[in-house]
C-alpha cells in the first residue's frame, strides 16, 4: 500500500510522522512498505497519544475500540475509554454558513438570537444556544465544516491497512476489515443527523412508560425536526448542569442530600435495566457529561448519537448471563458465552470451563459490595477471547455501557451494589416472562390456540394414517456439508469414465489395426481412434494437472 514517502499524500505523510515521533515500530514498518508479519500494538498510553494526533476520526477510533473487550486487554480498554476529542471549536463565519445552507428559510425570520460562542465543540460538530421567533429556547448541534470528506478520506486509509495485514492470524481471528467497516458504518451515521433525531424519539418513547421507575423523573429533549437536516440537529435546550457536578439540595427527600443521590443512582440503573432487558435499544454512552441535572431536579439524557440494539435471543442470554455471573457459576456462564457466539467453532469446553473456573474463583471469598462487576464482565469477554470465541460486536458495546453506569452509580452512592440492584429486577422480569403483561388475555388466547389444535387433530392424525397405509408417506432427508462431496465423487466418476472410455478406444483400436495391417480402411478407422484416444487421454491428464491434484 505504501511503496515510500514520495509516493503518498499529505495526509498519509502525516499519519507517518505521527508513527514515527512516538515509536510504533510495527506499524512504522507496514506504512513504510514491509511485510504484513503479525501485528503488535504499541503500549497503551502510546497508542492513545497517536490517536490524538492523528485528529477528530482516528480518537472517534479509538472511542469504538474501548467499547471492545473481547478485541483487547483491559489496560487498552482503559486508556482508550479516558480519549476525548480536544478540537477547537470553527469560526463563527463557518457555522453560520452551514446553518444557513441547512435552513429553509432565512435565518432571521426563525432566530432571534444565536449565541455565535460554542457551548460545546467536538470532533464531529459543535453546539450553540439559540432562541426561535416564539420565544422557544433551543440547541443547534452543526456539524463541522469539510469533516465528510476528512472521514471518507481517513476510512480509506484504515480499510487499506486492514486489507495490507489481513493475510496475518490476528487479522484473520479478529476480522480487522469488518472491524473496520464497522467503524465506518458507526462513523457515517453520526454524520447523518436525522438518525441521531429518530434515536431520541424513540428512547423517549421508550422510557414514557415503565414498571420500574418513574418516568417523570426522566428527560429526553424534544426534536424541533421542522428544522433539523443531516447536517443541522435542533433540539429543546434543557437548563441544567452535568450530573456530578450538580449540587445535590435533597429537596424531596426532606433536605438528605445523600438520599437524593442514592435514588438519582437507583433511577438510572432501572432505566437501563429497561432498555437493555425489555427495549433491546440502548443510550450507549452514559458518561458523566451525557446525564444532566435539570433545574427542576429531573435527570436528562443526552447525546444520542452512539446507540446499542439487542434482540430478543440476546436479551434473554443476556439475563441468565448475569444471574449466572452473580451466582459464580463457571459451567453455566460457558454454555451460555457459547450461545451467544457469533459462529459454531471448535472450542476445548473443558479449558473454557476451567478458565471460568479460575476467574470466578477469585470472587468467592468477597462481599457483593466489594465486587466491581463491570469489570467482572469485562472479564468474562476476555476469557471469551482467550479461547477464540468470537462475539458480537454489540457485547462489547454492552459491557462499556455497564461500565460506564456503574461508575457512575458508585459516585453517586458510594456503597451502590450493582448485583443487590438488578436481582429484584431480573427475578420480576422472570416474572412477567413467565406469567405475562396481561395474564386473563394471554391465557384466553392460549385457551383459543388448544381449542384449535383440538379440533384440527383428528383431521391431521386420520392424514397421516391414511398417507402410512396406503404407502405415500414421503420422507425428505437434507444433510448439510455433503455438496462438496457429491461434487469430488461426480468428478472421480467422470474422470474414471472417461479413463475406461479412452482404453476401450485405444483397445479397438489396435484390435482393428492388428486384424488386416494392409486393409486401407481398417487402417484409417484405427488412426482415427488412435487420434480420439490420445486427444482424449491429453485432455484427462491436463485436467487433473491444473485441478492441483495429481499426487
Amino acid at each position: 500500500m505504501f511503496s515510500g514517502l514520495k509516493k503518498i499524500s499529505s495526509r498519509q505523510r502525516k499519519i507517518v510522522q505521527v508513527v514515527l515521533r512516538n515509536g510504533w515500530g510495527y506499524m512504522r514498518g507496514l506504512l513504510l512498505g514491509g511485510k504484513a508479519e503479525e501485528p503488535s500494538l504499541p503500549p497503551p498510553r502510546v497508542l492513545s497519544n497517536i490517536l490524538v494526533e492523528l485528529g477528530p476520526v482516528y480518537i472517534k477510533l479509538g472511542q469504538l475500540l474501548s467499547t471492545r473487550p473481547d478485541l483487547l486487554p483491559p489496560a487498552y480498554i482503559e486508556a482508550l475509554t479516558a480519549l476525548q476529542a480536544e478540537v477547537p471549536s470553527v469560526p463563527w463565519e463557518a457555522v453560520e454558513t452551514i446553518i444557513r445552507e441547512q435552513l429553509p428559510q432565512p435565518l432571521e425570520e426563525i432566530f432571534t438570537v444565536v449565541n455565535p460562542q460554542p457551548v460545546a465543540a467536538g470532533s464531529i460538530a459543535q453546539t450553540h444556544r439559540a432562541t426561535r421567533i416564539d420565544g422557544r429556547e433551543v440547541a443547534l448541534k452543526i456539524q463541522r465544516p469539510g469533516i465528510g470528506r476528512i472521514i471518507e478520506q481517513d476510512i480509506k486509509l484504515l480499510r487499506g491497512l486492514a486489507r495490507l495485514v489481513s493475510r496475518t492470524e490476528f487479522a484473520r481471528y479478529y476480522n480487522l476489515v469488518s472491524v473496520v467497516d464497522e467503524f465506518a458504518t458507526t462513523l457515517r451515521a453520526e454524520l447523518n443527523f436525522t438518525q441521531e433525531a429518530s434515536y431520541t424519539d424513540l428512547l423517549r418513547r421508550n422510557l414514557s412508560k415503565s414498571y420500574w421507575f418513574d418516568p417523570q423523573r426522566l428527560v429526553i429533549p424534544q426534536i424541533h425536526w421542522d428544522l433539523t437536516t443531516e447536517k443541522l440537529l435542533v433540539m429543546e435546550w434543557l437548563y441544567g448542569v452535568p450530573l456530578l457536578l450538580a449540587d445535590f439540595q435533597g429537596n424531596k427527600y426532606g433536605g438528605d442530600a445523600n438520599a437524593e443521590r442514592r435514588a438519582i443512582a437507583d433511577l438510572i440503573v432501572r432505566a437501563y435495566f429497561q432498555q437493555f432487558y425489555i427495549d433491546g435499544f440502548f443510550h450507549a454512552d452514559p458518561h458523566p457529561g451525557n446525564l444532566f441535572y435539570l433545574q427542576d431536579e429531573r435527570i436528562a439524557f443526552i447525546d444520542c448519537g452512539m446507540m446499542g440494539r439487542l434482540d430478543p435471543r440476546t436479551q434473554q442470554i443476556l439475563t441468565e448471563l448475569i444471574l449466572a455471573i452473580a451466582n459464580l457459576d463457571p459451567r453455566r456462564c460457558s454454555q451460555l458465552t457459547l450461545e451467544i457466539a457469533e459462529s459454531s467453532q471448535l472450542v476445548n469446553i473443558a479449558n473454557l470451563e476451567n478458565d471460568f473456573d479460575h476467574l470466578l474463583r477469585r470472587y468467592y471469598n468477597l462481599n457483593l459490595a466489594d465486587i466491581n462487576f463491570s469489570q467482572l464482565i469485562y472479564e468474562v469477554l476476555q476469557t471469551a477471547r482467550k479461547n477464540k470465541i468470537s462475539l458480537p460486536s454489540n457485547m462489547g458495546l454492552y459491557a462499556k455501557t455497564i461500565a460506564n453506569l456503574e461508575g457512575v452509580a458508585r459516585k453517586l452512592n458510594p456503597d451502590f451494589n450493582f448485583v443487590d440492584q438488578i436481582k429484584p429486577l431480573m427475578a420480576d422480569l422472570f416474572r412477567r416472562r413467565l406469567v405475562g403483561v396481561a395474564p386473563l388475555q394471554d391465557f384466553l388466547r392460549a385457551v383459543l390456540d388448544v381449542k384449535t389444535l383440538s379440533l384440527e387433530a383428528p383431521r391431521q392424525i386420520e392424514m397421516l394414517l391414511n398417507r402410512v397405509t396406503s404407502e405415500t408417506l414421503q420422507w425428505n432427508v437434507a444433510l448439510r456439508g455433503l455438496d462438496p462431496f457429491r461434487r469430488s465423487l461426480d468428478s472421480i466418476g467422470n474422470r474414471l469414465s472417461f479413463s475406461i472410455v479412452t482404453a476401450a478406444i485405444l483397445i479397438g483400436a489396435a484390435m482393428i489395426f492388428s486384424k488386416d495391417p494392409g486393409n486401407p480402411i481398417f487402417f484409417w478407422v484405427s488412426g482415427i481412434l488412435f487420434v480420439v484416444a490420445s486427444l482424449l487421454g491429453l485432455w484427462l491428464i491436463f485436467s487433473m494437472i491444473r485441478s492441483g491434484r495429481v499426487k
